[in-house]
């Protein structure tokens, strides 16, 4: 059976979707704003809040981390100075994780580097996510899978040799994983979803929890992915997407996440347990749409019935039509008035 347990959250094919917030660097490097788009996040319906952790120096050449950043969205002259303006440190990440489980949320990171890893083992986090950039980075999944926590990996740009490869580093040390199927772009196209790819990830790794990263603007995309087996959901999410920052334009603000989980969450309820049957709210609809045999004339007691003596109408309070060729050539017992019920037993 395919499980990934999250904190007190199962996983499994049976559970609600773990949707996740992702809310990356949309806290513009502000621990209150990062507070915010908790709170809207746990008001949404979410199950967990994720950062991305880097040690910039670390992750990036001396070449990347000086070069000129000139962007709208800079918070920096140099893409290095950018990037350390929307890192937090050690007191930051402990205010966060204390303030998301006093509300109630699960709060993880992606560490994109080794340091980042180390870092965040030392506020013993739940679970860690490996990034689509990271797919290739054995190293890292390696590192990553030893903490022996749930590791949830995006696949976005990968062909299925860079999957197959990267499951098996971290299954060599971790079974806890899950697969995410992604597409890395910043927004992607439903044309460019392949939610299909999820039930390819179900046959292939059939124990696994599989996922969705979705990247898409809407919401509708994940509804699709839930049904087709998805039971984790990232969507990165934001207060407002006029914010400057390159993941706000395509994150989901508010109102949309919550549309988002209600639909993830009615979904499962929709989907049923696949045994057809009717429920009671069907009967008075059907009292009026649904037929029955009746007599077509008026018919004498004696008369043996043929196709024109027998008629169907509504409403369905009478014998099904369905049984229409059993009464071909059976003999009335009494006499019955037009649009009386035609009942077997009053035949031989």
């Amino acid at each position: 059976m395919r499980e990934l347990i999250i904190n007190d959250f199962v996983v499994n094919d049976e559970s609600e979707c773990f949707v996740i917030a992702e809310v990356g660097h949309n806290h513009q490097g502000s621990v209150e704003t990062a507070k915010q788009i908790f709170d809207k996040a746990k008001e949404a319906g979410a199950n967990a809040v994720k950062l991305q952790k880097r040690d910039n120096k670390v992750l990036f050449t001396k070449k990347m981390y000086n070069s000129h950043y000139d962007s709208r969205n800079a918070y920096g002259d140099t893409y290095g100075a950018h990037r350390d303006a929307l890192e937090f440190g050690m007191e930051e990440y402990i205010e966060l994780q204390q303030y998301a489980k006093k509300i109630g949320l699960v709060f993880f990171a992606t560490p994109f580097d080794l340091p980042s890893v180390d870092f965040l083992e030392k506020l013993n986090m739940p679970l860690y996510k490996i990034a689509s950039g990271d797919l290739k980075s054995t190293p890292l999944l390696k590192y990553v899978a030893k903490t022996g926590k749930p590791v949830i990996v995006s696949t976005g740009g990968g062909e299925m040799e860079d999957v197959q490869r990267a499951y098996d580093v971290i299954t060599a040390e971790n079974p806890n994983i899950a697969i995410l199927q992604c597409t890395a772009a910043y927004p992607c196209e439903p044309e460019e979803m392949n939610l299909n790819v999820i039930t390819t990830y179900r046959e292939k790794f059939s124990d696994k929890v599989i996922g969705l990263s979705d990247h898409q603007s809407g919401i509708s995309m994940a509804t699709v992915a839930f049904t087709l087996g998805a039971r984790i959901v990232e969507k990165h999410f934001t207060i407002n997407r006029a914010w400057r920052g390159t993941d706000h334009a395509f994150s989901l603000e508010p109102v949309g996440l919550t549309k988002l989980v209600r639909d993830l969450r009615r979904a499962k309820i929709a989907l049923g347990d696949g045994v057809k049957k009717s429920i009671e709210k069907e009967k008075n609809p059907l009292f009026k749409m649904g037929k029955k045999l009746v007599a077509a004339i008026d018919l004498l007691k004696g008369k043996v019935l043929s196709e024109s003596d027998i008629a169907i109408k509504s409403p369905n309070d009478g014998t099904p039509p369905y049984e229409f060729d059993n009464f071909i050539g059976l003999t009335l017992e009494k006499d019955l008035k037009k649009d009386d019920n035609l009942l077997f037993e009053d035949c031989n």
